[in-house]
């Protein structure tokens, strides 16, 4: 089951592991029959989840299958979910090679190409707007937002646009703040 269920995802999230988000969202809004007769995800674990594969090395949507298969499946399960996940791309890569070799100059290859684009762009702006909400959302206080963790993004934003450091230094920032601000 979680080869099949990471498969499909792979096989429509076009724009790379955060493409991801907007199906795992919708996972976690029992808008998934799968997912809603197993209860795999919540808002608050996928949230976890999305810190922990930021933090860590490799592709977002990766690291994020391979958390959910393990929490349900231990290692096999991680790497089950991770493999679906990548089935589709590896397909999709390999038979689009080939048909490029044979289609250098094809308009019907470079209209498809043209129209992925805006839907990765679409895709990858859901992904945003989700994260967004998990992170700074809170419906059910006073003030919809976590303002604590907004300054913290906030801060961190800053520092990428002024001065661009490396990613390392915003994973430090963002963990010293929580503890900071006793997040």
């Amino acid at each position: 089951m979680l080869y099949l269920e990471f498969f499909q995802i792979g096989l429509f999230a076009v724009g790379g592991g955060l493409a991801t988000l907007p199906f795992l969202f919708s996972m976690a809004n029992d808008r998934s029959v799968f997912i809603r007769q197993t209860g795999w995800l919540s808002h608050e674990n996928l949230g976890n989840f999305i810190a922990i594969a930021q933090c860590a090395p490799g592709a977002v949507g990766v690291n994020i299958a391979f958390q959910v298969g393990f929490q349900y499946g231990g290692v096999a399960g991680g790497f089950l979910a991770s493999l679906g996940l990548v089935s589709p791309a590896i397909i999709v890569v390999t038979l689009v090679f080939r048909a490029m070799r044979s289609l250098k100059e094809s308009r019907v290859a470079a209209s498809v190409f043209s129209g992925l684009r805006p839907a990765a762009t679409g895709l990858l702006s859901a992904a945003a707007f989700g994260v967004w909400k998990l992170a700074l959302h809170n419906p059910d206080a006073a003030v919809p937002v976590r303002w604590r963790e907004g300054l913290v993004a906030g801060v961190i934003f800053v520092l990428l646009a002024k001065f661009g450091w490396h990613p390392a230094v915003f994973i430090a920032v963002g963990a010293a703040g929580g503890v900071l601000l006793g997040l």
